[in-house]
């Protein structure tokens, strides 16, 4: 089993992208992540089903996650652990998903999501409300609905990364295309 695999990039479609904050003056800063579902794929195949578990306990209160490979050379259990945080809309369940997504970033899954480029957003006026001084924003960003595309080069790095919103309209972009294109 050659468990390099589990570092191969992401596909951009297995990405997912959140806002993670918003100024007053309307700048985003988007968060590209995986879930678990991804890593739970990544495992299955790279590893196969039934050769890798994971397990949670609590250790000084927090909440970690071991995830397990069967290694058949050495017939034992071979295990990576993190720890995760608790989520703002269910904590428990965020708190088990987080733990478990870190352990397989120490795997490799998805570890290039750390070399993404800083991704800031400026937005259009009739997505987000300042409310002044207090530096708080509100928005309207259909994220979701955004199509991604990313480029690499033969080793892995991200040459272009770039989205549109819904319209089609160019919200984002870093590097250069292949093609020369601008989006």
């Amino acid at each position: 089993m050659d468990l390099s695999a589990l570092g191969k990039p992401l596909e951009i479609a297995q990405v997912d992208f959140r806002v993670q904050s918003i100024s007053a003056k309307g700048w985003a800063t988007i968060l590209a992540y995986k879930d678990a579902r991804v890593d739970m794929d990544r495992l299955d195949q790279v590893v196969g089903r039934g050769k890798w578990q994971r397990k949670h306990e609590v250790i000084d209160g927090n909440l970690y996650c071991s995830v397990g490979i069967y290694n058949d050379e050495i017939k034992e259990w071979v295990w990576v652990q993190d720890v995760g945080t608790p989520s703002n809309t269910e904590a428990t369940k965020g708190e088990a998903s987080d733990s478990f997504k870190r352990a397989c970033f120490n795997l490799g899954i998805g570890r290039e999501l750390y070399d993404y480029p800083l991704i800031l957003v400026q937005l259009n006026a009739n997505e987000f409300t300042s409310e002044g001084n207090k530096g708080k924003a509100t928005y309207d960003l259909r994220i979701k609905e955004w199509r991604w595309h990313i480029e690499r080069d033969e080793a892995g790095r991200i040459t272009f990364l770039g989205c549109k919103d819904k319209s089609g309209t160019l919200r984002y972009s870093y590097g250069k295309r292949k093609d020369g294109a601008a989006s």
